[in-house]
């Protein structure tokens, strides 16, 4: 069974502290039973752990290179859980997300699972169910939202999943040798997913397994994500097409991938965020990077040891819950208030707040560790909703609370009553 998996969660962070930090207390609401951390991370991120809930219980690598394959495999080699489950240090898990990831390996041929990725509105999807060749073109999939759906990779020709939302059993990541250390910042995790392709592994798509992942600024993208350094994907890419594409499409392909990017920077400068020197910069760095990663050596994957440390299980609360607090706009500072309360006794809280008005739905994770969810009574949430929509109050949130019932956790019916967002005015 599944529930008896032991799991490691294993979090790279390099010079973000602060995103680090939020990441962390998003963990810290997971419902899963039996999970460790291991965070792998400069002396900035380590001593983002303080306060934290489970900080004495955490596994503290200390790891200062700019590299996220070599610190991923640093994390995998303190992992001592049965599953290795990878999140990014700026995404936030829901408090579902391991229960829903971890499910797919009751079956004993599932080598590997991943999730889906909402992006920075905390609504749409970043990413989905996508295949992957060895050229790097993704193929999407179209999944049963609300089940676990297994399959088979073949060799040049993986099933896609994200470094930020993915899980791997630890003995086949072992037996890997791990992830390899040329892919300092990009394709890491498609190069795993091509190298268990040729294995045949059994890879499990879980879109109920939800992380919200918030691109934050790094030294290579701005807080507008508008790109600072191209090199270390132009090395990546050198790398990816000289392990998985074949020699007499390589140059095609890398001509594909240049004009790929420059249509997406030339997007970048007629939005304002970019001049047209930027433009020519960014590229010249792009194929300088190309030209270093083709000079990178192959470096031999040994299996990895077992973990040198125990498991070292994070500590819940068995009586948490995940409550539902709602209310109109203006009652922001009340519906705060009970928020803080509920959040001290040890559970998930997550707020409504919506005006009369059709503005868009925006969920975000909170410094605080609220989940809060603003937009108009009358507006979209899901962008598949019409433009504008007739609703009571309490009908917009039972339909919301209905909408997040399997990923936040709580039900619907025992969490929300219409009198109470009513006292909460």
């Amino acid at each position: 069974m599944s529930a008896g998996l032991t799991v490691s969660v294993v979090i790279v962070s390099h010079n973000r502290a602060q995103v680090l930090r939020r990441c962390l207390l998003g963990v810290s609401q997971l419902r899963y039973p039996r999970f460790e951390v291991v965070v792998v991370a400069d002396a900035a991120g380590r001593a983002a752990l303080r306060g934290l809930p489970f900080a004495a219980q955490a596994k503290l690598i200390a790891f200062e290179d700019a590299n996220i394959s070599a610190a991923r495999n640093a994390g995998i080699a303190a992992a001592a859980g049965d599953v290795v489950a990878f999140l990014d240090d700026d995404a936030v898990p829901e408090p579902t997300w391991l229960t829903h990831l971890v499910a797919a390996f009751a079956d004993p041929a599932v080598a590997a699972a991943g999730g889906y990725v909402r992006g920075r509105n905390g609504i749409s999807f970043q990413s989905r169910a996508a295949t992957v060749d060895g050229e790097g073109r993704e193929v999407p999939l179209d999944l049963d939202p609300g089940r676990i759906t297994l399959l088979t990779a073949r060799p040049g020709r993986a099933i896609k999943t994200e470094g930020t939302n993915m899980a791997v059993r630890r003995a086949v990541l072992a037996d890997l040798g791990g992830f390899d250390p040329r892919y300092r910042f990009f394709l890491d995790e498609t190069d795993l997913n091509l190298r268990l392709a040729e294995r045949g592994a059994v890879t499990a798509l879980v879109p109920l397994a939800q992380v919200h992942h918030g691109f934050a600024v790094s030294a290579r993208r701005r807080a507008d994500r508008a790109p600072r350094d191209l090199s270390e994907i132009g090395a990546s890419w050198a790398v990816f097409l000289s392990r998985h594409c074949p020699e007499a499409r390589r140059a095609e392909v890398w001509a594909d991938i240049q004009a790929r990017e420059r249509r997406r920077l030339l997007r970048h400068m007629v939005a304002g965020r970019l001049e047209p020197h930027d433009v020519t910069r960014l590229l010249a760095g792009l194929r300088t990077g190309h030209a270093k990663g083709r000079a990178r050596q192959p470096v031999p994957q040994e299996p990895l040891p077992e973990p040198g440390t125990p498991f070292r299980p994070v500590s819940l609360r068995p009586d948490a819950r995940s409550v539902l607090l709602a209310g109109r706009a203006w009652a922001r500072r009340r519906l705060h208030q009970q928020a803080r309360i509920e959040l001290s006794a040890g559970n998930t809280v997550t707020l409504f707040r919506f005006s009369p008005t059709a503005l868009f739905h925006r969920v975000r994770f909170a410094e605080d560790g609220i989940w809060e969810q603003t937009g108009g009574l009358f507006g979209k949430s899901t962008r598949s909703q019409p433009l504008l929509r007739a609703w009571s109050f309490a009908g917009r949130v039972r339909a919301e609370a209905e909408r997040q019932r399997a990923t936040r956790g709580f039900d619907a019916a025992a969490c929300f009553k219409p009198h109470e967002a009513e006292k909460l005015r």
